[in-house]
């Protein structure tokens, strides 16, 4: 139903709220697929363990999926391994963040 790059631009409109990058560009979102019934899949991590906002952006994340047409439902698998780092973000957020 739709592409990983479509469900990526959606979920690229949820922001770190610590940093003021979207989690496409940071990184954070390591997969997603949806299938021809509109059940969608986001395979994604953290900056940190200790997020105090993780369950918030997992909700932000959601709700961006749930916004695009026919789909009915998203799952989320918070995963740690791989272990997100700096290296995985794009390379403005790289030198935004080496920056500060």
């Amino acid at each position: 139903m739709y592409s990983k790059e479509e469900l990526f631009l959606a979920i690229s409109t949820v922001l770190d709220p610590e940093v003021g990058f979207n989690l496409v560009e940071m990184g954070l979102i390591y997969d997603a697929s949806c299938d021809a019934d509109g059940n969608a899949y986001v395979k994604m991590t953290l900056s940190t363990k200790a997020c105090p906002l993780h369950q918030l952006i997992m909700q932000w994340v959601r709700e961006a999926v749930q916004k695009m047409a026919g789909i009915k439902s998203v799952e989320i698998d918070l995963v740690w391994e791989p272990a997100w780092n700096i290296s995985m973000a794009d390379e403005h957020v790289k030198q935004a963040l080496n920056r500060g």
